[in-house]
């Protein structure tokens, strides 16, 4: 008897270290998007999701980019800064990962945006200094994780109607209608 139990007890024992050893991986996070964490804040009923997955080698992230009751989406990013700073693009999610703005003025959206995977190529090198919302710079996709793991990167979804002026309301906010901050 004693031995089943010792032995119940040490499969307990390695279920729990396994699940904290997981758990400390963090492969996988999710960020909420709203217009109330865009700096500044802008009023708007748009919400989003941004949900990455890394790879086990982490080599690879996969995402999803999720948007809804937004009007002319036209870009998406993850970008360098604090949740008070407008920082400079280090991945590009939406249109692509290519540095690409879709077009203006392309109407309602709800639903998923953007699906896709960026690696160490589409990370966009910004070298230490070279802004002041990202001191230490981002030159890896290394970085770029240990940001959306820790703080220091947010993701935000552009709008543009097309039509001047610009930052009219929501569906024409070209420096961000909704934005969320990693932990």
């Amino acid at each position: 008897m004693k031995r089943t139990a010792a032995i119940l007890v040490a499969g307990v024992v390695a279920i729990a270290l396994g699940g904290i050893a997981l758990a400390g991986l963090n492969r996988n996070s999710s960020i909420h998007l709203a217009g109330d964490f865009e700096v500044p804040a802008r009023a708007t009923n748009a919400q989003g999701q941004a949900i990455f997955h890394i790879a086990d080698e982490g080599q690879s992230v996969d995402y999803r980019l999720i948007a809804s009751n937004i009007d002319n989406a036209f870009m998406a990013h993850i970008h360098c800064g604090a949740p008070t700073d407008n920082g400079p693009i280090v991945v590009w999610l939406y249109p692509s990962t290519a540095p690409v703005a879709g077009p203006f003025g392309s109407g309602r959206h709800d639903g998923v945006l953007a699906t896709g995977t960026f690696t160490d190529a589409n990370v966009i090198d910004l070298a230490p200094g070279a802004n002041p919302a990202c001191p230490a710079g981002v030159a890896t996709l290394a970085d770029v994780i240990g940001r959306l793991q820790n703080g220091g990167a947010y993701v935000n979804v552009h709008t543009n109607d097309g039509v001047a002026p610009i930052n009219t309301g929501p569906g024409d906010f070209p420096g961000g209608e909704i934005r969320g901050n990693t932990p």
